[in-house]
């Protein structure tokens, strides 16, 4: 079960209630040597002066393709995208990766998760990936400048939906003019699930945590102050991304 903690959840779960999500850590050092693609389920392993501990979601490698052809297509090719709730980082290496010079931020709120980050950033050697940030969505201060977009996976359906509104303001204090916000994940679209796995999935979470589910987008979009929704795009495993375009204060 995903760690809880204040603002964001830690760890991701996975895209659907029934695929369990296969969460493996790899010790690594930075020689760049690691076991990531053996196919083997490790045990977590204690950090130890002089190593680093990497976060391993079999989802992020399932999605990241499909995520990345989205964000190349609509993001413009220069400045600095924030991710909220990078999670394990394997996201944030990916993107940054593919998507240079932009510039990518990662953030989270557990210190795992940005310890995992740190050491996939570290084996990466990529300018263009940023160190990770500690952040809480409900805070009013983010430790971060304007940026061009903001970006998060799988955060707002397993988090309160506080969170939601938190990450919703805060894209609107720190998004430019003409910068976007991209959400990736099931929605509800006009009060009903879009298939039956994510009725299933959204049951699943507020069994769990009844601060939860499946978010429908027409509440998103209405609080979404400050943001127009320009786009909704059908992904694999009955999940979307949404983006939304910030408008100026005139609009």
């Amino acid at each position: 079960m995903p760690l809880t903690v204040p603002g964001i959840v830690g760890v991701g779960m996975s895209d659907r209630a029934n695929e369990q999500e296969d969460s493996r850590t790899i010790t690594t050092t930075g020689s760049g040597s690691n076991s990531l693609w053996d196919g083997m389920p490790l045990t977590p392993t204690s950090v130890q002066q002089g190593t680093m501990v990497k976060l391993f979601h079999a989802w992020c490698e399932r999605n990241k393709q499909p995520i990345l052809e989205v964000l190349e297509r609509v993001l413009s090719p220069a400045g600095k995208v924030l991710e909220i709730g990078s999670g394990s980082g394997q996201h944030a290496e990916f993107f940054a990766r593919h998507l240079s010079p932009l510039q990518w931020q990662p953030s989270d709120i557990d210190e795992d998760n940005l310890a995992s980050i740190r050491a996939w950033r570290t084996e990466a050697h990529l300018q263009n990936l940023m160190d990770p940030i500690r952040l809480d969505v409900l805070s009013t201060e983010w430790p971060i400048e304007r940026v061009a977009g903001v970006f998060s996976a799988n955060m707002i359906h397993i988090a309160p939906w506080e969170c939601c509104l938190g990450l919703l303001s805060g894209a609107q204090r720190h998004v430019i003019e003409g910068g976007l916000l991209i959400l990736y994940g099931p929605f509800q679209v006009s009060g009903a699930h879009t298939s039956q796995s994510n009725e299933d999935f959204d049951e699943n979470l507020r069994s769990r945590d009844p601060r939860w589910g499946v978010r429908d987008l027409d509440l998103v979009r209405e609080a979404a102050e400050g943001f127009t929704l320009e786009e909704r795009i059908e992904m694999p495993a009955n999940n979307q991304i949404v983006v939304f375009r910030r408008h100026s204060s005139a609009s």
